[in-house]
């Protein structure tokens, strides 16, 4: 089955990042496909790199960026939401007159079209989050 996944929470606010990262590792071990995850709301901030952590708590950014690596998963973060809360890829940033990014390895900024395509591509779009 093809699956595209929404995640629509922060990765410290509610438990629903986590649960979709497992959900994705799940269904990878059982040989699905995953066509798409896509981060919308406040779930873009899954995709910061400069989040510190205390040392005793999960870094789930790097941990969503070495599943992308590892099963060249395409994680989009939606560059409206994005833009509100301050996260900005190389390209954007230089398109705003800004002078820094702080996107993760293995996530890409794009529109709402990916998820709609993500939608019609898959089998089933299953949503993490309000």
């Amino acid at each position: 089955m093809k699956f595209t996944v929404m995640v629509n929470e922060g990765p410290y606010q509610h438990q629903s990042a986590d649960t979709a990262l497992h959900f994705v590792r799940a269904a990878l071990e059982k040989g699905h496909e995953i066509f798409r995850v896509f981060f919308y709301h406040d779930g873009v901030n899954n995709g910061t790199r400069i989040a510190v952590p205390p040392k005793d708590d999960r870094l789930i950014q790097q941990e969503w960026s070495n599943l992308a690596k590892e099963h060249d998963l395409d994680l989009v973060i939606c560059i409206a939401a994005a833009q509100r809360r301050g996260l900005m890829d190389a390209a954007e940033s230089k398109r705003q007159g800004l002078d820094a990014d702080n996107i993760i390895e293995g996530f890409r900024i794009s529109g709402l079209g990916q998820l709609i395509e993500g939608g019609i591509q898959s089998d089933r779009t299953v949503v993490f989050g309000d």
